[in-house]
């Protein structure tokens, strides 16, 4: 493995540049740190451990991409975490496409936070949904905290960006019966979801929730019944117990 202590090594400023979201785009790749992404078969681009810790360097050496060993200072200007595990991944971004996309569809509307965003595809991913469509104005599925809090889902599933008109537009002319969580007098409860053979199930805005014009174009608009004195429930919460129901229905 090659020893790097410099700033000015290259590969070190390429790292420094791929936690903004531009530079991510650019060169297709992104940042993953801890050892748990040392087990999945995907195949990264490079490897990074930390000077002086050697407890996954044989986990390391399987993957035939290049590895590094980066200087402990220069280690810790790239990491994102307090306490290091000490591996750093990068990965090339997936392939996305909407050819074959799924019956069954996760849209998310400005969805924000990037913790809130790795959990709800987390969430999709253990309750058999493959694709996801985020409406322009979300956080970067790539963002480093959204890869972590997804743990390793974000490598099955299918990620489709569209504006909003093309969301509406797309979710007709494929027919999808369309269901959006909304506090509103029309909203029915969770419980009494009724599925298409097609489904879009759309989630918002952490504070805003779905945009009204999404709203007004929806099928079905659905609630989450509050029983105790909080005021309403975190969006990741909600997709949890959202997409368990459809799945409960559609099965």
């Amino acid at each position: 493995m090659e020893f790097i202590k410099s700033k000015e090594n290259k590969l070190y400023k390429t790292i420094k540049k791929l936690k903004t979201r531009k530079y991510r785009e650019k060169e297709k790749l992104f940042i993953a740190e801890g050892h748990k992404f040392l087990d999945f078969k995907e195949i990264p681009w490079a490897v990074i451990l930390k000077e002086g810790d050697d407890r996954y360097r044989d986990k390391a050496e399987k993957f035939t991409c290049p590895k590094y060993i980066f200087s402990e200072s220069i280690f810790n200007e790239i990491s994102s975490q307090e306490n290091s595990q000490g591996v750093i991944v990068i990965y090339p971004m997936r392939e996305s496409s909407i050819e074959g996309i799924g019956e069954n569809i996760v849209v998310l509307d400005r969805i924000q936070d990037p913790g809130n965003l790795g959990t709800i595809i987390r969430v999709a991913d253990a309750a058999g949904y493959k694709d996801i469509i985020l409406l322009k104005g979300s956080v970067d599925v790539y963002n480093e905290k959204t890869v972590r809090s997804s743990m390793g889902s974000l490598f099955n599933m299918n990620f489709i960006y569209m504006e909003e008109d093309e969301l509406i537009k797309f979710m007709a002319e494929k027919s999808y019966k369309s269901t959006s969580t909304a506090l509103r007098e029309d909203a029915v409860s969770y419980t009494d979801i009724l599925p298409g053979s097609k489904n879009a199930i759309i989630f918002g805005n952490e504070g805003q929730g779905v945009s009204e014009r999404i709203i007004e174009a929806s099928d079905n608009k659905v609630i989450i019944p509050i029983y105790g004195s909080a005021e309403s429930l975190n969006v990741a919460v909600a997709a949890g117990i959202v997409l368990y129901k459809f799945r409960e229905l559609l099965d």
